[in-house]
């Protein structure tokens, strides 16, 4: 499967150790894992017991992960359409016809952009679903959309990463890798870390599509990149969770998971722990100074949900059809939420609610009845 092949993310050099997440994620999630450096850490809260608040259905499944922008929620289904639904009820405000979606969006400034299965990448007015500008690439799109300056960055199957202007869609750069690239950017610094088929890490200059440098990684990347302080966390094809020193640009650890499954989940970072799913169906909470397991956690399906970490708790659906609530610093469940089917896409959060789609088409929308 295409999907599996690459991944893509930006990085600090530098300043790694001071970068930080954008201080509106507790009102917003704005690309695929939450702010620039694509921790999939929320800000704010979530109440003790999740209830379903409303459902959306699409008429085929959703696997990108959704986003919240103010009153809000933006997704892409595989039935051709980019919705916008109303956050407080659910109702559709307008839709969008493309191509398949398997992509998440991103959203800034106003505008949606997202890739689809066709290759093609998309720039929609987020008040209104009107076309703002299109852009074709020559192969498939999974990688979600970030921003850097005045440019768009998303990956194509086509074994490349552009840079487009957000005003009109032009070409800035694009730089060629080795094989199709798959995962969504991080952005931070004045830096981009791109990864392929050819399995190592390649360094760039955003600004201009520049190699730097790289890093073998050992095996193909199937996930998007995290970054916290001086360390890059990716997990790959042959089964392995890598820490990348960035600053000395090598691998400072690798783990092999416990089932020899492999990782296409994201991990989320904090300061003591990182946290991912595996096809092995075990979640995994690594120590990211050596890569010690603090704990696991075995699910009843495989984990390709990027998790998401909000206060003590971390939130992540399986291909059972199951969200789980798990406690953050045990690996103990908290609360199971019966979803129906397979949940590959990541958990959305602000505002004291999560958002998830799920693989029949169904957009959730939960937290705290009133």
């Amino acid at each position: 499967m295409r999907r599996l092949l690459a991944a893509l993310f930006v990085v600090p050099f530098a300043a790694l150790a001071l970068a930080k997440a954008p201080p509106d994620l507790a009102r917003d999630w704005p690309i695929f894992r939450g702010n620039s450096l694509q921790t999939g850490v929320a800000l704010g809260k979530l109440p003790d017991q999740l209830e379903v608040l409303w459902k959306f259905q699409a008429k085929e499944g959703i696997e990108g992960t959704a986003v919240i922008v103010g009153d809000t929620v933006y997704f892409g289904s595989f039935d051709t359409h980019l919705y916008a639904v109303d956050f407080a009820t659910g109702k559709e405000k307008w839709k969008y016809q493309g191509g398949a979606f398997k992509a998440g969006p991103g959203v800034s400034e106003g505008v949606v952009v997202i890739g689809d299965e066709d290759g093609m990448v998309h720039a929609v007015d987020a008040k209104t679903g009107a076309k703002k500008w299109t852009f074709e690439t020559q192969g498939e799109i999974t990688s979600g959309a970030n921003f850097a300056g005045d440019y768009v960055l998303i990956g194509s199957h086509d074994s490349t990463l552009y840079a487009l202007n957000r005003a009109d869609g032009k070409l800035a750069w694009k730089f060629k890798t080795q094989g199709p690239v798959n995962g969504s950017a991080v952005v931070a610094g004045d830096k981009t870390f791109v990864a392929g088929c050819d399995s190592n890490l390649h360094i760039l200059d955003w600004k201009s599509g520049k190699s730097l440098g790289q890093v073998d990684l050992g095996g193909q990347a199937a996930a998007t990149a995290a970054v916290r302080g001086d360390r890059l966390f990716v997990g790959t094809m042959t089964n392995q969770m890598l820490a990348v020193d960035v600053a000395k640009k090598e691998v400072a650890w690798a783990i092999e998971s416990k089932k020899s499954q492999p990782f296409y989940a994201s991990a989320a970072v904090l300061d003591h722990l990182v946290i991912v799913g595996c096809r092995d169906k075990l979640v995994y909470a690594f120590k990211p100074e050596q890569g010690d397991i603090a704990w696991t956690y075995a699910a009843k399906g495989r984990v390709d949900s990027s998790p998401v970490v909000v206060g003590q708790r971390v939130y992540f659906g399986a291909s059972d059809g199951t969200l789980y609530v798990i406690d953050r610093d045990k690996g103990t469940e908290v609360q199971k939420i019966e979803l129906g089917k397979s949940i590959p896409a990541g958990p959305a959060v602000a505002q004291g609610k999560l958002v998830v789609g799920t693989m029949d088409g169904t957009l959730y929308c939960l937290g705290a009845k009133q």
